[in-house]
């Protein structure tokens, strides 16, 4: 079959070059309408109890992640010129086209009675204060309200927030929005010289975003950089580098292209895939290179180096492509839609690039001048001839050793493996010194703002949330939040009633609390009678008064910690709430978030275990032997237990993006399994010795597998450059993970084939599933042109 692939390539060449420059023009044209994600990651199933519950509040009362915090550091914010200056930017912002609506201490309104016609009125508490006097008196007015205590301001602190329209939050619109916001702010902080910080899930969202655009271009251009240079050192040649920087970057304007074309979003998933793309793709040239080098230094005959290129790296190649790409592909297993999209994308481009390395390879190669004897230098380089045999020694002298300080290592991972723990806390990824952790860790330390947390109670009758029973249950419920350290102050229905009640007598604080049935009926005359604002309601209540919410915020607590907290909770909801006359639903952003990031790890483990299931079983159809099977997973899966063991021991937590290092890594690790073994049985057929086909995998494979680990290691390793924590672990443990596993791969593995070797030996003889090619037929590609 490789003969006939291999006639193709090199006679249809020219047919090949358009068919690629067509297709890379048509995926760059599509490219252009790849959209930036603005929404939280899409980690749950849609028929999830907490999707499902977050949908029913959803539906209820609308999107409630649309809100913005500013928050200002002043121990003199009452001060007259800076509360002034205060309420300036409120105005302003209240102008800015996206604002809903602006809340902050210079927009609180008092609950004033009028006893002539009955009815409640809204006057604004500060505006058009002429004196410092006059504003001190106002601000005791405020401080009597507990309406607002702790809501807006501390001692030291205020906080302004910001509503922003759902359907800017919803488009790129929301980053021009998001900086005429700062914009405005910043004018406030010079003036006032105090210091600003920004929080809420819109600006969070938006400032993530815009930093995953600047990094796709960033990685992009450290990958390329940086492998083309080790490329060059390798081979010393132009030539040979510019080849394969031109595959993998048609690579990556294809991946781009298909991220178009399946209508996906790049989200801090889907940008990791052109970088990958290089890093990933690179190796496939230096295998077709090498082996060309290789065949062309042993005959010096050009057309039958390329037609052997094709032949005998060609099928093996495609073999390691296809694990790497089950390893990706698992990931469409999950329920995630984020990481189904992402192993898909990956899957097809990482097999995109292999098919663009066997054509375009090739085919350049067969229109140059032949290598000269420098660019084959790189074959016999006294260092790399030293290593290769060291390696020979350890496994032919000391395979003792060898095996004792595995099962050493395999034990001290397996003791750091129990020290591992979980997490999944929202600033997890956000660097440490930025201003965006800054303000999360303001508003959590001041207010506890970090991410909305909603309980929705469902009466099951029309205006049952009006009954003072119900109200008494919220009231309830609302002192058991108090007594978390982590919630912040709640808001709701309850509040509402009792700042009536405080407006009824007078404003006096003593009578901030809910009222008995006499003064609930004095309070519907005075309501029924009122133009309240919706908002004061709307937010809290449905049209029938008969579904109540109660609003609060939660500290980036972790997923574990956050289970506590739920478990604890339900169990309080349910003593309070009667189950045959309630339905009380334990929702938010929070709640999303954090059960979405606990369902993303437990299903990256499954995802692991499928790709070295299916991995395996590949392997079992490649080598048709159980014992190879076992042979080949042990050096890949003691990488993975070292790395798992390096993060127990350093404390780096298993969250989505570390765990992604597990999968990533042992499917491009099996490349190099595949690519010594295949050499291996090739030699076997020739020598029938294993000892001597060991020895001879290890000469041929060994350099092409230090040079695309060499490769591996640093283009994963450009990910530290990235701001975001799980992206620079990501890079940082598959970069250790691939490194060990090479050793693993040239010690262990061949350790393994020679202390076996009794055992192997029948089945080595048997005809394998990969056809090796006789010599004779090669082809002159001169007259494949013709």
């Amino acid at each position: 079959m490789w003969y006939l692939v291999a006639r193709i390539i090199l006679r249809y060449r020219a047919v090949f070059i358009w068919l690629i420059l067509a297709t890379t023009y048509y995926m760059y044209q599509q490219s252009e309408h790849v959209r930036l994600s603005y929404e939280m990651a899409r980690l749950l199933p849609d028929d999830s109890k907490t999707k499902l519950d977050y949908d029913y509040f959803v539906n209820k009362f609308g999107k409630r992640d649309n809100i913005m915090s500013v928050g200002v550091e002043s121990n003199n914010f009452f001060e007259i010129q800076n509360f002034k200056l205060w309420g300036l930017m409120s105005d302003s912002l209240k102008s800015v086209e996206g604002v809903k609506n602006v809340i902050s201490v210079s927009d609180a309104m008092a609950l004033e009675k009028d006893t002539k016609e009955k009815k409640f009125r809204l006057n604004k508490i500060f505006e058009d204060e002429k004196s410092q006097e006059e504003l001190d008196l106002k601000v005791n007015q405020f401080s009597e309200l507990h309406f607002y205590k702790k809501r807006f301001n501390t001692d030291s602190t205020a906080v302004l927030l910001i509503e922003i329209d759902n359907s800017y939050i919803e488009s790129n619109r929301r980053v021009a929005l998001i900086n005429a916001i700062v914009d405005i702010v910043d004018y406030y902080t010079v003036q006032s010289n105090n210091t600003v910080h920004y929080s809420g899930l819109p600006y969070i969202r938006t400032i993530n975003s815009e930093l995953i655009k600047k990094e796709i271009g960033l990685f992009i251009f450290l990958a390329m950089l940086v492998t083309a240079i080790i490329l060059f050192f390798f081979f010393k040649s132009v030539k040979v580098t510019l080849t394969a920087m031109l595959v993998v970057a048609i690579g990556v304007v294809w991946s781009f292209g298909s991220l178009a074309i399946l209508n996906f979003e790049v989200t801090i998933l889907t940008a990791l895939i052109p970088p990958l793309l290089i890093v990933i793709g690179v190796p496939n040239s230096i295998f077709l290179i090498n082996k060309y080098h290789n065949e062309f230094k042993r005959h010096g005959n050009k057309s039958k180096a390329l037609i052997r290129m094709i032949r005998r790296v060609g099928n093996i190649t495609i073999l390691t492509n296809t694990t790497t790409a089950l390893g990706f592909a698992t990931f469409t297993l999950t329920s995630s839609q984020d990481l189904r999209q992402f192993g898909l994308v990956a899957s097809i481009n990482i097999f995109t690039v292999f098919l663009l390395s066997l054509l375009l390879i090739p085919i350049i190669f067969s229109y140059l001048n032949p290598p000269k004897e420098r660019h084959t230098e790189h074959l016999d380089r006294k260092w790399m001839l030293k290593v290769i045999n060291q390696i020979s020694f350890w496994v032919t002298h000391r395979r003792s050793v060898v095996f004792v300080y595995t099962i050493c290592i395999v034990l001290v991972s397996i003791f750091g493996l129990l020290s591992i723990k979980s997490t999944g806390n929202i600033t997890d990824d956000i660097p440490k010194n930025s201003e965006l952790y800054k303000g999360v860790k303001f508003f959590e330390e001041h207010y506890n703002y970090v991410l909305p947390f909603d309980i929705v109670i469902d009466t099951h009758r029309k205006n049952g949330v009006t009954k003072l029973s119900t109200l008494k249950r919220m009231d309830r419920l609302i002192d058991s939040l108090a007594l978390y350290p982590e919630f912040s102050r709640t808001t709701s229905m309850v509040d509402v009633v009792k700042y009536a009640k405080q407006a009824i007598y007078n404003n006096n604080p003593d009578f901030y609390e809910l009222p008995n049935s006499q003064e609930k009926s004095w309070l519907m005359s005075y309501t029924n009678n009122s133009e309240t604002p919706s908002q004061w309601t709307d937010s809290f209540v449905d049209d029938e008064l008969q579904v109540a919410r109660i609003s609060t915020q939660l500290t980036d607590i972790g997923t574990k910690q956050m289970n506590v907290i739920k478990k604890k909770l339900r169990a309080q909801v349910d003593q309070i709430f009667d189950a045959e006359k309630y339905d009380v639903r334990l929702t938010g952003a929070s709640v999303v978030f954090l059960e979405g990031t606990k369902y993303l790890v437990s299903n990256l483990f499954t995802s692991l275990f499928l790709a070295i299931l299916l991995i395996s079983a590949f392997m079992a159809w490649m080598f048709n032997s159980f014992r190879m099977v076992m042979v080949s997973l042990i050096p890949n899966v003691i990488p993975l237990l070292l790395t798992a063991a390096i993060m127990g021991f350093a404390g780096i937590a298993i969250k989505p993006s570390t765990i992604l290092v597990f999968s990533i890594a042992f499917g491009i690790s099996v490349d190099d399994t595949i690519h010594f073994l295949a050499k291996f049985k090739q030699e076997m057929r020739y020598k029938n010795n294993i000892r001597a086909s060991v020895m001879a995998a290890i000469k041929e494979t060994g350099v092409s597998m230090i040079y695309t680990s060499i490769v591996l290691f640093f283009g994963f390793f450009i990910f530290i450059a990235s701001q975001f924590g799980g992206t620079i672990a990501l890079g940082l443990l598959v970069s250790i993970t691939l490194m060990i596993a090479l050793f693993s791969n040239l010690v262990v593995l061949p350790s393994l084939l020679l202390s076996l070797e009794r055992t192997l030996m029948a089945e080595m003889m048997q005809d394998p599933l990969m056809d090796i090619y006789e010599d004779e037929k090669d082809i002159d590609v001169e007259s494949l042109s013709k």
